[in-house]
């Protein structure tokens, strides 16, 4: 039962919040320019993944919550794949986070320097 609340309060700490940054990351092209042949292919290519990637983590996280909260109302025991879905759900999402899921960093504001003065 501790086990089943806990996986239930990963998945949602977790892939939810990274599955919202990772739409919102989703198109976000950094160093790509749709100019050339070349980079349109590799573009196309990411989104797809990121895309997939997107799509896995989704299914997993629902597929992890609607077999806790089931084994909790229930109260039978849950199926050891479920924790094997679970880990996959969190290192998909770490992936997220950590790749197209950030925000863009902003530049740093150049010193205004003192000899203008």
């Amino acid at each position: 039962m501790l086990v089943t609340s806990l996986v239930i309060a990963g998945v949602v700490l977790l892939p939810l919040p990274a599955l919202v940054l990772g739409v919102r990351g989703l198109l976000r092209r950094r160093g790509y320019s749709a100019g050339e042949s070349s980079d349109r292919a590799s573009l196309v290519l990411l989104i797809t993944f990121r895309a997939v990637t997107l799509l896995l983590v989704f299914a997993l996280s629902a597929l992890v919550l609607v077999s806790c909260i089931g084994a909790l109302i229930k109260d039978v025991e849950l199926h050891n794949a479920v924790y094997v879905f679970a880990v996959l759900d969190l290192l998909l999402a770490a992936l997220i986070v950590l790749t197209f899921g950030r925000r863009e960093q902003r530049r740093a504001r150049r010193r205004a320097s003192p000899a203008g003065r």
